[in-house]
Formats: structure tokens, C-alpha cells, sequence
């Protein structure tokens, strides 16, 4: 890591400038999320790919605890973050574990969209 400076306070800086800027680029991405979910969709740009389609992706679920997932959390459905082993759970559902303090995904963010 040839590219990182040596000294912690430097390496302490940098960290909070990381993650300053993923807080603004995450403020972004709900802000477009939000409007994106007022406007009508676009059609598609193209013709389908052909082959039949795969099972549709839950509108959302909660990842249990295991290997690799500290704690349970919950998540978009199409979110790239889940893991293998979503179980699908209704828009409710979702709202009441993270009413009940599941963890939301830190990628995709589903209390963003699922609370007020």
C-alpha cells in the first residue's frame, strides 16, 4: 500500500474525508432516488433479451445472520449486497424490522425508502 501515507494521523484524515464524501454521495443517491420514484419510467431502450426470464427479484428482503453477515439485514431486493440466502419479505414486513432495530443495508439503504 505503497499509495497510502504512513503516519496515523494521516491515515486518520483520510478516513474522515472517505467517509464525508461517501455521506454526500449517499445523500445523492437518495436525493435521485427520490425523484426518480415520482416520474413515470422510461420505456426500454431496446428489444428484450430473448430466452425466458429469470424469477423476479422480491421487492425486498431480510439477510439472516451467517457467514459473512454479522447481524441480520434488510434490503432491497435487486440490491447487490444481500448475499445468497434472501429471504423475501413484503414491504410491511421490512418496515417492521427495521422498526423493531434490524439493521438497513448500508449499499442499497431500504429505510431510506421505507420510512418516512
Amino acid at each position: 500500500m505503497r499509495d497510502l501515507p504512513p503516519d496515523l494521523e494521516r491515515l486518520r484524515v483520510l478516513e474522515t474525508w472517505l467517509l464525508l464524501s461517501l455521506d454526500r454521495v449517499r445523500e445523492q443517491i437518495a436525493a435521485v432516488e427520490r425523484e426518480t420514484r415520482h416520474r413515470a419510467p422510461a420505456p426500454p431502450a431496446g428489444p428484450l433479451p430473448a430466452g425466458p426470464p429469470g424469477p423476479p427479484a422480491p421487492g425486498w428482503g431480510i439477510a439472516d445472520a451467517g457467514l459473512g453477515i454479522p447481524a441480520p439485514e434488510v434490503h432491497r431486493g435487486d440490491c447487490w449486497a444481500r448475499g445468497a440466502a434472501l429471504r423475501p419479505v413484503s414491504a410491511e414486513e421490512a418496515r417492521t424490522a427495521l422498526a423493531e432495530g434490524v439493521q438497513a443495508c448500508e449499499v442499497c439503504r431500504p429505510d431510506w425508502v421505507l420510512t418516512p
